[in-house]
């Protein structure tokens, strides 16, 4: 290729994401951003989930896991009283989430970046429109005309011309309520490791305060404010003191902003795909934000990889809009129950809220549920096999399904899900001959495909029990580690219809 396979808009998280995962699929990148220079400033995004921090290993930047705080217990107050706590313990190779600042990934993804020759980042390049005809997208910045056979457009929130200049709708909400937001560096004694909710206290009544540690002793402060709230010095300075006392500290950032509810209407236009907050705005509470707009980056990148490289026809890019649209709106519907008990509208809501926190309820209490990957389960994609069920409670694990991300399990000399970024994997029960399936999946596929036997990945047969894997079965994963099939009584047949259903082939 002469020029660049996919331009990336915007060099964001979810942008450097999708470049790092492209330039892995060896494909040429150049991503563009409006801005001058980086800007590294301020908390903005911090709390990022542990599929993420896989992704992201995988990428080659384990130092976001390494370096971030996991918290371990949360606690949530009505005004002055302790409703409840709950804490965990960390379990596996990665931790359950990390806080660390967004300006701090930013900095380790570009040093990533930086080391990838496939990767061209242009800074002060704004991207006006898009035009796009059946060969390929013109990305003009001006005066300036970059040509590529697809765009991906992780420009954040406020990319309206470019949304409108693709006919698309951005639905939704707004709400009149802001929120504080200060990064304070100081020493809270025992608070260290603690996320403290507060409903309605008595230093910001009838709102609530969100409190998170971060490392390098910086705590995050969200005080929902009334709408026209002016962050005046002295006006700061005193909702810090009802939290620190008289102690020293350093304001290290602030910012004021709103909570938007919105889902763009299609998130592949052509040959242009959009992700991240470009095609949808949650609420933060419960980190959907971020982490879902990695897992559209890593969707995006597999898919363009395998059509670009001729592995799979330009269908399949539809399932990008299929599966990322539904997983939008999935965290809307559950960041906007969150927000009507965090931000009631409705006489019968405040009354609904008030009746819940009073009795202490603790299962009625809607302060976010954590970002989980989505299921995939309904896919055009996914081969319909073991029935998924809800989602289980808070701190379970989901059994392994159709559509759902494999277990994270320890193999000897590594991870499971390490041995799932570089194609599809088919792991095959001891009933399976792994000779006969890679001569047959030859056949059907060129994409990258690795057939490895359970018996000899799994030394010590832990895997087989996470998996419930029978003798006869044969397992396809996908390479953003989504189980794309479960194949009983696994014959090549069966399983090279899973392989041509995966990747949309005739």
């Amino acid at each position: 290729m002469g020029g660049p396979a996919v331009v990336v808009v915007g060099a964001g998280p979810v942008g450097q994401t999708a470049a790092l995962l492209l330039a892995r699929w060896g494909l040429p990148v150049v991503v563009l951003d409006r801005r001058p220079a980086r800007d590294p400033v301020g908390s903005k995004a911090i709390c990022q989930q542990r599929d993420v921090l896989d992704l992201w290993c995988a990428l080659g930047v384990p130092e976001i896991a390494e370096e971030g705080l996991t918290w371990t217990t949360a606690r949530t107050y009505y005004r002055d009283r302790e409703l409840f706590s709950w804490s965990f313990e960390r379990s596996g190779p990665l931790p359950p989430f990390v806080n660390l600042s967004q300006a701090r990934t930013e900095e380790l993804l570009d040093a990533a970046i930086a080391e990838q020759p496939l990767i061209d980042v242009r800074w002060d390049h704004e991207v006006t429109s898009l035009t796009q005809d059946r060969d390929g997208v013109r990305v003009h910045c001006g005066e300036r005309v970059l040509r590529a056979p697809y765009a991906l457009v992780c420009a954040g929130a406020g990319a309206h011309g470019l949304r409108r200049g693709l006919g698309l709708s951005f639905d939704g909400e707004s709400f009149a309520d802001h929120f504080l937001i200060c990064d304070i560096r100081t020493d809270l004694p025992g608070w260290e490791h603690e996320r403290r909710f507060y409903f309605d206290p008595g230093w910001n009544p009838g709102r609530q305060v969100l409190i998170h540690p971060c490392p390098d002793s910086t705590f995050r402060v969200d005080w929902q404010v009334p709408p026209g709230f002016a962050a005046a010095p002295g006006d700061v300075d005193a909702k810090i003191r009802q939290i620190v006392g008289a102690r020293d500290y350093e304001l290290v950032w602030q910012s004021v902003y709103r909570f938007h509810s919105r889902v763009v209407s299609r998130m592949r236009a052509g040959r242009v795909l959009l992700a991240g907050d470009c095609a949808h705005l949650f609420a933060p509470f419960g980190a959907r934000g971020l982490n879902s707009g990695v897992a559209d980056a890593e969707n995006a990148a597999w898919k363009l990889a395998a059509v670009l490289h001729g592995w799979a026809p330009a269908e399949l890019l539809e399932t990008y809009h299929t599966e990322r649209h539904a997983a939008a709106l999935e965290n809307l519907e559950v960041t906007s129950a969150t927000m009507r008990f965090l931000v009631p509208r409705t006489e019968g809501e405040r009354a609904h809220r008030l009746d819940v926190l009073e009795r202490g309820a603790v299962e009625e209490i809607d302060s976010g549920r954590f970002a989980e990957p989505y299921w995939y389960a309904d896919s055009p994609l996914t081969t319909p096999g073991r029935p998924c069920g809800g989602r289980p409670p808070r701190g379970a694990g989901q059994a392994p399904a159709p559509g759902v991300i494999v277990p994270d399990v320890a193999l000897p000399g590594g991870r499971l899900r390490e041995r799932c970024r570089d194609g599809f994997l088919l792991i095959l029960g001891e009933m399976c001959d792994s000779r006969l399936f890679v001569q047959i999946l030859g056949k059907v596929t060129k994409a990258p495909l690795a057939v490895v036997e359970l018996a000899e990945i799994d030394g010590t047969g832990l895997l087989a029990d996470t998996l419930g894997a029978a003798p006869d079965e044969a397992w396809l994963i996908r390479p953003d580690a989504h189980i794309a099939a479960i194949v009983p009584h696994a014959g090549t047949d069966r399983v090279a219809a899973a392989v041509s259903r995966a990747l949309r082939l005739p």
